[in-house]
């Protein structure tokens, strides 16, 4: 049959009836008929859109990655008008809001089960297959579950875009799937006018060993493992604000599977986990303190950023889903004063395949660190720390060094925008005071008062700070100082050029032996110092 006699066909059915037959909500002749002469009806396509190259999911859609899902205090309020579920075999339901559904099937297995369903956060389609991919499998290894096989929930407007770039999506979510170890058996399909991709995933785990968002405990320290923010760039890219880095950075950090930081959560027995998606840091961060009863305590200052997110928050580029995000959290969220609103809107963040937040008791934090750094989880950090017991309370603050653990005072700090004049407080001195004697220990808190005032932000602000101090740990022949800041630098974003910058201006002032020193610590993580090959005598 032709394609003309095929749109007569099918327009004299639709014109009797006075509605598309595709779209009862359009006349026909619609629009698009009008306007481009094309009948998507008789299966005619319209020609823009006809390859991968020419990928621009972002602009399809209204709200990116997770930040399309329905805002947490709606759903809390449609849920809790449901039916309970009194099956003993559901150990974890949808009572608790945890990250994936617990099924016991017999005394040694439980089933493991979740799904997750959004638009796209990236532009090119096999990226945000990926992305899907990894950000189903996360509820799982937030359980400490180990994922088998899943099944694709796809809504595409195949009338309006090409096949191609859902084969580009499937393909991508395959493929790190197959990176998981899980197989992809079956799936659904919807003509969606808007795209969406996700997963349903089975896993299986011990009952013995489920961790939920129950388990904490006064005195953990609150590990976080990815850097937070994409919710910012994806809304940064959507209106033509974001950088190429941030852009890449943002994509690196969504599809990386949490499955190295589910093992090590497991291995030191974390008493509490959470991943952070959509709902934000502090709104998944409400669900734990609710269901264990305690308070928890974030340090602003501490959470490790993507390249920009700063800079981003603290233009106004910020999605409508932050501020569903903080209307959900405002009963058990408290801020003490002098927290900037930009982090606020970060911690807000809708995240999308985001990091696992880990409540691991306080005395195995710096080995969970070291353990999680070592499997891959370069950004890891200890974040804050859970207080007391309680009703469920969050307490945002500055005080990041109030913790004595190594591992918070060496841990990333604030990211701060030049021109915004914070006063930043930062980790105590890199180079404190080894003394133990008694009487010592007030010693130290002073100094550490004073490093803090030094680094804060005045005159110079913190990131010029930081390169001073480089430059500073490279003449002095510092290496613990020089490791340190040199992991706070990249943490913050700063530029590898100005880091190179500042620590040549070190070496001007430290000679041959400052040289050698810089050129060690380059090679250890594989930066070019622009001189290779020259020896120490130049």
């Amino acid at each position: 049959m032709t394609t003309l006699s095929k749109r007569e066909r099918v327009m004299g059915r639709s014109q009797r009836l006075g509605h598309c037959i595709c779209d009862p909500r359009k006349p026909c002749p619609c629009d698009v008929l009008l306007d481009r002469d094309v009948c998507l009806c008789a299966g005619e396509r319209l020609e823009e859109h006809t390859g991968p190259e020419q990928a621009a999911l972002t602009k399809l859609v209204k709200n990116a990655g997770c930040a399309s899902k329905i805002a947490p205090a709606d759903l809390a309020r449609v849920l809790s008008r449901l039916p309970r579920v009194d099956d003993p075999r559901v150990l974890v339901g949808t009572r608790t809001a945890d990250d994936a559904g617990v099924f016991q099937v017999s005394q040694d297995l439980c089933l493991v089960q979740t799904v997750d369903v959004f638009a796209p956060c990236v532009d090119d389609p096999y990226q945000f297959g990926q992305i899907a991919a990894c950000n189903s499998l996360s509820d799982c290894y937030a359980m400490g579950g180990l994922p088998l096989t899943a099944l694709s929930i796809i809504g595409y407007p195949l009338h309006a875009l090409s096949d191609e770039w859902m084969y580009q999506m499937l393909k991508g979510g395959m493929d790190k799937l197959e990176e998981a170890g899980v197989a992809l058996v079956g799936g659904h399909s919807l003509n969606d006018e808007e795209v969406k991709l996700g997963f349903a995933i089975t896993g299986v785990i011990s009952p013995r060993e489920v961790v939920t968002n129950a388990g904490a405990q006064p005195g953990d320290v609150l590990i976080l493992t990815k850097g937070i923010g994409t919710g910012i760039i994806s809304f940064a890219a959507q209106v033509d604000r974001a950088s190429r880095q941030s852009l890449r950075a943002a994509g690196d950090s969504m599809t990386t599977l949490n499955h190295a930081a589910s093992e090590v959560m497991c291995e030191m027995k974390a008493h509490a986990c959470t991943d952070v998606t959509g709902f934000g840091l502090l709104g998944h961060l409400c669900h734990v303190v609710r269901e264990s009863g305690v308070t928890a305590e974030v340090w602003w200052d501490a959470v490790p950023l993507l390249p920009q997110v700063w800079e981003y928050a603290a233009e106004g580029l910020v999605s409508g889903a932050a501020e569903r995000n903080r209307e959900f959290a405002a009963d058990t969220v408290q801020v003490e004063r002098g927290v900037p609103e930009p982090a606020l809107d970060i911690l807000y963040d809708p995240q999308t395949s985001g990091g696992l937040l880990i409540s691991v008791a306080e005395a195995a934090g710096d080995e969970t660190l070291a353990r999680l750094r070592a499997a891959g989880c370069s950004k890891a950090v200890i974040v804050g720390r859970i207080r007391d017991h309680s009703k469920g309370a969050i307490v945002v603050t500055g005080k990041g060094n109030t913790l004595s653990s190594t591992a918070v005072r060496t841990g990333a700090t604030a990211q701060v925008k030049r021109e915004s004049g914070a006063n930043v407080q930062t980790e105590e001195a890199c180079c404190p005071p080894g003394s133990s004697a008694p009487g010592a220990g007030a010693a130290e808190q002073a100094f550490s008062q004073f490093m803090g005032t030094a680094f804060a932000a005045g005159a110079l602000d913190v990131v010029q700070k930081e390169l001073t101090t480089i430059a500073l740990s490279v003449a002095v022949g510092c290496e613990p100082c020089l490791r340190m800041h040199l992991d706070k630098a990249r943490g913050m974003g700063i530029a590898e050029q100005e880091i190179q910058e500042a620590a040549w201006m070190g070496v001007a002032f430290g000679g041959a032996k400052a040289m050698m020193l810089w050129r060690q610590m380059s090679r250890a993580s594989g930066t070019n110092t622009g001189s290779e090959g020259s020896n120490c005598c130049v």
